[in-house]
């Protein structure tokens, strides 16, 4: 192990940088209690359910991957524990009853004079490099862990913790949110907005003063003009394609509003911009609206499965000719409106909450690195951890 060298401001020298003084550091191995798992509990992802008793917790991105009914497959180990994607570099802090996914998990339990949380944290400060879909727990076994004494190590998971759980309200904002836009939006493009009297339709029950109308006949469709990277150039009209804004360039092929959907690539994903744009040749853009609201045929184009409309196997591409083809329900213009800016004061609503998202993870990020290497110090803070 390197010897530690003490220097100015209460700062040393050790394997991993810096840290102050007061500090201790130790090999990964050495702050954990080795836990061997028997491969005959851990379930494989085919047999995961969708709702079932006992959650269980893989290397995947989501915390909860699927359920299982099988109390036999239950972790009988200690609580909390770390579960670690040897495969996707993730880690997760379990705290409740659960199963394993079989496939790259690996357990982490760390010893007693860590903090579990802290532990937990710390490990998800650390960078490890990718080395694509091979095992990467050899390279978290060359770690170091760095660590205060017990009570600020607890102080530090309570702060992180606190920011944590705020990302977390946010997600949950968001997904609510989009949920109720969802059920909004069946409700309003089958009832409307003044409680008609429904008449039928070709594809479904729709107010008497609407109309079932042809996408070409709403909205003709264009194919964007090619750009090439090289041509991008410094201005502020933004170069919209498949995935959204991909450049800026010094030119305007159209004046918005506009409404552009991605031709290929990512098919079927839906722009709405305000201003001048150029129309890439991967999207799609609305060249004429026929006198429609802008805004609500974004919102009806959302209507479509876009899937329906593509051709080709290899690269697949939304066809013009048949999107247009496409039967929708389309009210008078003044209730196009009213029902355009229902939904949009919705998406101002999730876009606030992403935005706030946004600044958490970036003030939890900064604070991960700040408090893990000793810079903002907690320990003479007076509040309460629980």
């Amino acid at each position: 192990m390197k010897t530690e060298t003490v220097v100015e401001n209460g700062f040393k020298e050790t394997e991993i940088g810096l840290i102050p003084e007061d500090w201790k550091v130790k090999g990964f191995e050495e702050c954990i209690d080795k836990e061997r798992i028997s491969r005959d509990i851990k379930i494989p992802q085919g047999k995961y359910k969708k709702v079932g008793r006992y959650p269980i917790v893989d290397q995947g991105a989501s915390f909860v991957a699927g359920y299982t009914d099988d109390k036999s497959k239950l972790y009988s180990g200690c609580l909390p524990v770390i579960v670690f994607g040897d495969h996707t570099r993730i880690f997760k802090f379990v705290d409740f009853s659960f199963s394993l996914g079989a496939d790259g998990t690996k357990l982490i339990q760390p010893k007693d004079f860590l903090n579990p949380k802290y532990f937990y944290y710390y490990l998800c400060s650390l960078i490890i490099e990718s080395k694509g879909y091979n095992r990467h727990y050899k390279y978290l076994k060359e770690k170091f862990i760095a660590f205060p004494e017990k009570p600020e190590q607890q102080k530090i998971a309570f702060v992180l913790s606190k920011i944590q759980q705020a990302i977390e309200q946010q997600d949950r904002i968001i997904e609510t949110t989009k949920e109720l836009k969802k059920s909004l939006m069946n409700k309003l493009f089958a009832e409307g907005l003044h409680g008609e009297e429904q008449k039928e339709s070709e594809i479904s029950l729709i107010p008497k003063t609407w109309n079932i109308k042809r996408l070409g006949e709403v909205a003709t469709l264009q194919r964007g003009k090619d750009l090439p990277k090289y041509e991008f150039k410094e201005g502020n009209i933004p170069v919209i394609g498949s995935n959204g804004c991909i450049g800026y360039h010094n030119k305007a092929i159209k004046q918005g509003p506009g409404v552009i959907t991605g031709r290929s690539g990512s098919i079927g994903k839906i722009t709405y911009i305000e201003g001048s744009y150029w129309p890439h040749n991967t999207a799609l853009y609305v060249k004429d609206f026929h006198d429609n609201e802008p805004l609500f045929v974004y919102y009806l184009l959302h209507r479509l499965d876009f899937n329906k409309y593509k051709t080709g196997v290899s690269v697949p591409t939304l066809n013009r000719n048949f999107i247009h083809a496409a039967l929708l329900p389309v009210p008078p213009k003044k209730e196009q409106e009213e029902i355009a800016n229902i939904l949009l004061s919705i998406d101002k609503k999730i876009s606030q909450a992403e935005s706030k998202k946004q600044t958490l993870q970036n003030l939890f990020k900064t604070m991960l690195n700040q408090l893990m290497r000793g810079k903002i110090r907690v320990k003479d803070f007076d509040f309460e951890v629980n």
